[in-house]
């Protein structure tokens, strides 16, 4: 099976280049390694917000499992005579989430609320704005347009059973919610990747966590996927690639289909709806509020002189007015708005930066006696 455009409009890039010893994909994969977003997602949250147990899976953790799962899918269809490229799935899953939040959903959430809600705030899209423009001051990484593609469109949360690629091209700078599917295999399979790998991940880390137990599992999931991640993720690749050898299409055997879309509602049900995590999430979004509405009143005294008017000279502060300093070209040029540099700057944070930013704010230094 074949993707419906050339491989020379997969391979496209905004400022062309010549393919070095690496080849394109495999480029994508280390500049994606390279850059401060990628290296951030190992403090970021993805369900269970724990700095100190090195057993939780974090962000980083989760993107390494999505490349390796559509990798492994590509391989397999590729065995079926299928024209796939492992790098470009590799690639994407590893690119997919660098324009997530702080605190995982609950930051999502946070932001998408302060923009005005309705999908003001989307991290499929931000991974793609900050692939394509925030990433290196304002250059962006020069990714493939198969990459980019891939990242914008790899939504793992919506039921679906199969997917073919859209027949016509899109405009990435145009997308602004999830609806959109990608244009290529490999960007398909990256969205099956993704739920893949969060959903028996997500029930190892419940266990740990004491929100669940073995016997919570309900007995048609363990018989058919198991209860632990390792199982689940070889069932569920081995079954998407026999029932999609010989199809047009990407996707899960009828029976497949059933039992993961339970085990999606039952992770749902005792674990994102946890009244523990629900609890989290409130105080993320006061964390993330209070932080954008102190960026924004000074930022909006100072007129884009940002420390000018602050005499406190905090370190969040200081970060804040480099950052600017650093990106003036980049927001001159593209004319945004003080929200939607805000948001740049909350949604590049870390976790425990995050907390620490919120610290200084609401808890003043200490006097310092001679």
């Amino acid at each position: 099976m074949k993707n419906p455009f050339s491989k020379d409009i997969y391979l496209k890039r905004s400022i062309e280049r010549e393919t070095d010893v690496r080849g394109d994909y495999f480029r994508d994969q280390t500049a994606i390694i390279h850059s401060t977003a990628f290296r951030r997602l190992k403090n970021k949250t993805q369900v269970f917000f724990a700095p100190e147990n090195d057993h939780i899976c974090t962000r980083i953790e989760h993107v390494l499992h999505v490349a390796t799962i559509a990798s492994s899918i590509c391989k397999g269809l590729n065995s079926y005579d299928w024209d796939l490229s492992v790098d470009m799935a590799y690639a994407i899953g590893l690119g997919h989430d660098l324009g997530h939040t702080p605190f995982g959903h609950a930051g999502e959430m946070a932001l998408n609320k302060i923009l005005g809600g309705n999908n003001a705030f989307v991290h499929e899209v931000n991974s793609y704005r900050q692939v394509q423009y925030l990433a290196n001051k304002g250059k962006g990484l020069n990714l493939c347009y198969g990459v980019k593609d891939g990242i914008i469109c790899h939504n793992g949360e919506k039921d679906e059973q199969k997917l073919t690629p859209t027949s016509k091209l899109n405009v990435l700078d145009n997308i602004k919610n999830r609806k959109v599917v990608s244009t290529s295999y490999e960007g398909c399979i990256m969205r099956f990747a993704d739920k893949i790998a969060y959903l028996g991940r997500d029930i190892e880390d419940a266990y740990v966590a004491g929100f669940i137990t073995d016997q919570d599992i309900p007995t048609d999931v363990k018989n058919m996927l198991g209860d632990r991640n390792g199982q689940i993720i070889n069932k569920l690749i081995l079954d998407l690639i026999s029932n999609s050898a010989d199809k047009d299409y990407v996707g899960f055997s009828d029976e497949t289909y059933q039992i993961v879309t339970k085990l999606k509602h039952f992770n749902y049900k005792n674990i994102y709806e946890h009244p523990e995590l629900k609890r989290y999430d409130i105080f993320c979004d006061r964390i993330i509020s209070n932080l954008f509405e102190y960026l924004m009143e000074i930022f909006t005294k100072s007129n884009y002189d940002y420390l000018k008017y602050n005499e406190s000279r905090i370190e969040l502060d200081v970060n804040f007015a480099d950052y600017l300093k650093g990106m003036a070209q980049f927001y001159q040029n593209n004319k945004d708005d003080k929200k939607q540099i805000i948001t740049d700057f909350i949604s590049g944070m870390t976790d425990d930066y995050a907390l620490e930013s919120i610290k200084q704010i609401t808890i003043p230094k200490p006097i310092h006696f001679n």
